[in-house]
């Protein structure tokens, strides 16, 4: 796998011989765009990073359902994410850099603690200091400007944006958030024979080979899917909790990349793809799916808090089968006026699988 190549530092050992600005025009002629899900540009966000004291972060709160590629970086190749948080620092000309760790990894502290001291060598050629700072155990805080308000000492709810981190970020000052996955590319951009296509893909749900494979965006679902050898016959695919699904038969040689996927109303985000086998019953996912969202909501605004609760009351009544046909379709308005509304990215995104399952597997939502 691509990602796992070691760099041993050869990368970094490139960019302290090119100017600032060289460093930051070979990643954005390299392509690399975030791999949270974001999909903007790594070296425009780097480029537009504002002036004063600056910041970067490594966002390794990795919460979203199905998704664990930073994890499998974390644990296999940190080396690499290290190397990319020294080169990106060096790059923005920053001397203070977080990892934003998720609570679940935190087994993985002791680990990245001994490699950042066994990188000091480098690390102090450009006096840079790396801290990793605990997460605050909410979905939530993977979004990136929740981060900053955890980092802080503070409730780790969405700032309103603009200002962006970029301008105003950790302390109020210009900040650069990258992930995992984002990170630990950079160096292999400068070692040569990279290919941006390759990406990391989760596999999980009703396979006999769950896990995280490399694969080329643009690779048809079909394809994705036969890497983790499917237990039974599929009805759906799951591009996460708050990526929607798609049915599979129907879409089976559709070519996996954000525009496609979108085109066909859900989203690729991370790419964590959850087979779901023939004998699943759509309204009992959907319901396991707002179950989570109810949980997770941080309650500040109206639509994500009072309206997923109501969600989740509707699909216990379709369950149950005491549920009549004007429920159904207050449950489809619901979904669309949640995601219409909602103050953040999660309440927006938190109704996508219902709009999905609505319009792929209404026949499962009769009553």
């Amino acid at each position: 796998m691509q990602i796992l190549r070691k760099s041993n530092w050869e990368g970094f050992k490139k960019i302290t011989k090119m100017k600032r600005k060289e460093i930051i025009n070979k990643v954005k002629e390299s392509g690399l765009k975030g791999r949270s899900g974001s999909n903007f540009l790594t070296g425009l966000k780097w480029e537009l990073i504002g002036k004063g004291t600056r910041y970067l972060i490594c966002n390794a709160d990795e919460g979203e359902p199905g998704t664990f590629k930073d994890k499998f970086i974390l644990e296999n190749n940190p080396q690499l994410m290290i190397e990319g948080i020294a080169i990106a620092s060096y790059a923005m000309d920053i001397h203070s850099a977080f990892i934003y760790l998720r609570g679940e990894y935190s087994y993985l502290k002791p680990k990245l603690e001994k490699i950042i001291k066994q990188s000091e060598i480098y690390l102090k050629k450009i006096k840079l200091n790396i801290e990793i700072v605990p997460g605050a155990g909410s979905y939530l805080c993977g979004e990136e400007t929740a981060i900053l308000e955890s980092i802080e000492g503070n409730r780790p709810i969405v700032r309103r944006k603009p200002p962006y981190p970029s301008e105003s970020g950790l302390n109020s000052n210009p900040t650069c958030i990258n992930n995992v996955e984002t990170l630990a590319n950079i160096p292999l951009i400068f070692l040569g024979e990279w290919d941006n296509n390759l990406q990391l893909f989760s596999l999980s749900g009703d396979l006999k080979k769950p896990g995280i494979y490399e694969i080329e965006l643009g690779t048809k679902l079909e394809h994705i899917i036969s890497c983790g050898k499917p237990k039974k016959e599929l009805k759906a695919v799951y591009f996460g909790g708050s990526g929607g699904c798609l049915p599979y038969e129907k879409f089976k040689n559709l070519r996996v990349d954000e525009k496609t996927i979108s085109g066909k109303g859900a989203v690729l985000g991370a790419r964590s793809l959850i087979a779901v086998g023939k004998d699943r019953n759509i309204v009992d996912i959907s319901k396991t799916i707002s179950e989570f969202f109810v949980h997770e909501s941080c309650g500040y605004c109206t639509p994500c808090r009072e309206g997923n609760f109501r969600v989740l009351e509707l699909l216990d009544k379709i369950k149950d089968r005491k549920a009549r046909i004007i429920d159904v379709k207050l449950l489809e308005k619901l979904a669309y006026h949640i995601s219409d509304t909602s103050y953040c990215a999660l309440g927006v995104s938190s109704t996508t699988h219902l709009k999905c399952a609505l319009k792929y597997f209404k026949d499962e939502f009769r009553v």
